[in-house]
């Protein structure tokens, strides 16, 4: 997928007027052992994040969401799993996203770990299932639920 439309979602930064961030910004790699054991590749966006005020867009209520699929026979659960990486970010503010890799400096698309990444991409598939949402479609960030009145039995051949 080469990415979703910039007219339905772009990232910007809306970085505090009284933090300067460095004009070469580049973040830090790091490595971070997950609980199962194995271990992570992470872009640290600490600094960003606190010079960056919160997005108020309000998420969905998840149990209104676990209520509007009472009385469907069929649920469909997805997950967005690469969803992050198809919002490109504002031109303006990539440069404030850059981390280097072994094939040069990447900064086109939002990264999951800043924060507002999810008021950013909930906005987006908002917009994407606009006329689905409430009757087929639930949507919470990157998990999406679809549903079904009635069950579709394929009889076998």
């Amino acid at each position: 997928m080469p990415g979703l439309d910039p007219n339905v979602a772009v990232h910007h930064l809306v970085v505090k007027e009284n933090i300067k961030p460095y004009p070469t910004w580049l973040a830090n790699i790091v490595l971070v052992r997950k609980k199962n054991g194995p271990i992570r590749v992470c872009v640290d966006f600490r600094d960003l994040n606190r010079a960056c005020p919160k997005d108020d867009f309000p998420f969905p209520i998840p149990e209104l969401m676990i209520d509007a699929t009472t009385g469907h026979e069929a649920l469909t659960f997805m997950y967005g799993s690469s969803g992050y990486n198809q919002i490109r970010m504002a031109p303006e503010d990539e440069e404030l996203i850059a981390f280097q890799t072994p094939k040069g400096v990447c900064n086109k698309v939002m990264p999951f770990g800043l924060k507002n990444a999810g008021a950013t991409y909930q906005r987006a598939m908002q917009k994407v299932f606009d006329d689905m949402l409430h009757k087929n479609v639930e949507c919470y960030v990157d998990d999406l639920v679809v549903k079904s009145r009635k069950r579709l039995i394929i009889p076998k051949t």
